[in-house]
């Protein structure tokens, strides 16, 4: 029995050693298996925030004074470029623009008779639910020179009221202004810019270039005559805008006089409307005392930001006027002027 135990003992030591042997390796590759992909995630979230140290150390070094990672994520502002210094500024513009009637009230002129009779084509296709579409023609004051903004137009401060007054309502303000122009000018391309627009309603903003020029007023008249005589032979609703009440224009004061009663018999002439802008603006400074500065900038001609808005809401609350009367089944004639001179 001794002589066979040793064997037996060898040969278990042997069974064992080569089972050991058989499972380390298996133990071996599966912890080898399970550790790699974790040390392989390890080095790329390595990699990714050594990339991401490297990009935020190029942006901050980019925009301006160096500062440590941590403060410039706490202040969101230092790492704002141009872009966004930009869009503030906007914003900024907007919010003034828009409390802009909280600090000069935009009042009508007293003594001005506004029936707005003469609009029943946009005052009708506004209650039927139609589109609307709306041409503003004339030279810098249309175009919108002196405005901070394009916003700030006045075509645009218009189409803007009536569309928070009718917002189911589809309306286009069509800006057609072309700074510097006279009536002459205006004629060449009343066609492309306003006949084949198709338009309902022609707000005419015509007069200040040709007093500025010495040019004859009767000549200017007789141009905007046969120009509304063109409109009105497509159906659409005519108002005329005179000349601006500002230092520059009144250094010609006999000339603008002229004007503005040529305008007003050319109006009656054809039963269109006028917005008397020069006698608007004159009660603003000589009724209100408003400061010129403020509705005129500082090239004594071209109107401001308050200026332009007052202009488009006076504009804009006849208009909303003419269409509550047809709603009310107020039968006003077409020829009845919009305006009438003060």
């Amino acid at each position: 029995m001794s002589s066979h135990c040793p064997f037996r003992f060898s040969t278990l030591l042997t069974v064992a050693a080569a089972g050991l042997a058989l499972l380390m390796p298996a133990s071996l590759l599966q912890s080898h298996a399970q550790t790699a992909p974790q040390q392989a995630g390890q080095q790329a979230a390595l990699s990714d925030s050594a990339k991401s140290e490297n990009k935020t150390e190029r942006n901050t070094s980019a925009e301006s004074a160096p500062q440590a990672a941590p403060t410039a994520a706490a202040n969101p502002t230092a790492q704002k470029g141009v872009t966004g210094k930009a869009i503030d500024k906007v914003k900024e513009v907007a919010r003034s623009a828009g409390d802009i009637f909280s600090r000069v009230p935009c009042l009508p002129p007293k003594g001005v008779s506004k029936s707005m009779g003469s609009l029943p084509r946009v005052a009708n296709k506004l209650v039927a639910g139609q589109p609307v579409v709306i041409v503003a023609f004339g030279s810098s004051s249309t175009q919108g020179y002196g405005s901070s903004s394009p916003e700030f137009t006045y075509p645009n401060r218009l189409a803007a009221q009536l569309r928070r007054k009718y917002p189911t309502a589809d309306i286009s303000v069509v800006n057609a202004g072309k700074g510097g122009e006279d009536a002459s000018e205006m004629m060449k391309r009343l066609q492309t810019a306003v006949i084949d627009l198709h338009p309902d309603l022609v707000i005419w903003q015509v007069g200040t270039n040709a007093v500025l020029r010495n040019l004859d007023p009767a000549e200017t008249a007789k141009l905007v005559e046969e120009g509304i005589t063109r409109i009105q032979a497509v159906g659409s609703d005519v108002v005329l805008i005179d000349p601006q009440y500002s230092p520059r224009v009144n250094e010609h004061a006999e000339s603008a006089g002229k004007m503005m009663k040529l305008l007003n018999k050319t109006a009656e002439l054809r039963k269109v409307g006028v917005f008397p802008r020069f006698a608007v603006m004159k009660d603003w400074h000589e009724r209100q005392a408003i400061p010129i500065e403020n509705f005129v900038i500082a090239d004594g001609l071209h109107m401001s930001d308050w200026g332009y808005a007052c202009f488009a809401q006076l504009l804009g609350d006849d208009i909303i006027k003419s269409v509550g009367q047809i709603k009310l089944g107020v039968a006003v004639p077409s020829d009845v002027r919009a305006y009438r001179p003060m």
